[in-house]
């Protein structure tokens, strides 16, 4: 019997898929989750990154908000990239008046805060947890945090250019946030960074 943690990957929009495979090289067994069956069943959550004003409508259409609301305050473990960032943040500026996320980590996050999807670039950042050489980020149409409540620590910031000094990296508790992809760069520590934190709680 594998002691692998069962890790979803909340399947409404983004790169649900590019996730999946990244969470099952990091050790885990990873599944898409669309349904509140589906939430039940896994020991944390992944919000991938996508269009944060879509994923925040269609939790509301699968009737998803309040459980993955109910599994953050019962401590369920969770990880939001990109558009996941903003869905766990309690504060997003320039978003739509509409959109709702989860409010599980004190930040304030500025949305599409590094420009839009031409303005997408890489840059080395040094995480806090994560040995080794610093990881290769992707940014695409990113967030960043511009501010942090006394509880979250600061894991990441971007190291030079235009941007640098920018928080990209967070975690409050159980609850773990980046504004870029790793996903899409075949580096698995920041998933097996999760997947250990799945694993101890």
């Amino acid at each position: 019997m594998s002691d692998a943690p069962v890790i979803g990957v909340l399947a409404l929009q983004g790169d649900v898929r590019e996730h999946v495979a990244a969470l099952a090289g990091a050790g885990a067994d990873a599944r898409p989750v669309r349904r509140r069956e589906e939430l039940e069943a896994v020991d944390g959550l992944v919000i991938p990154g996508g269009e944060s004003t879509t994923i925040s409508k269609l939790a509301d259409i699968f009737e998803l908000r309040e459980p993955i609301d109910k599994r953050i305050a019962a401590g369920m473990p969770v990880y939001g990239s990109c558009a996941g960032m903003i869905m766990l943040a309690t504060e997003v500026l320039d978003g739509r008046p509409d959109q709702r996320g989860f409010d599980g980590i004190e930040m304030t996050v500025r949305r599409n805060a590094f420009g839009r999807q031409v303005d997408s670039f890489e840059a080395p950042v040094e995480i806090t947890g994560v040995a080794g050489e610093p990881f290769h980020a992707v940014f695409i149409r990113a967030p960043w945090v511009e501010r942090v409540g006394a509880d979250v620590e600061v894991l990441g910031t971007v190291t030079d250019g235009p941007a640098a000094g920018r928080i990209v990296a967070v975690r409050q508790g159980n609850l773990l946030a980046t504004s870029f992809h790793p996903e899409l760069t075949g580096d698995l520590r920041v998933h097996r960074y999760f997947v250990e934190l799945v694993r101890a709680a």
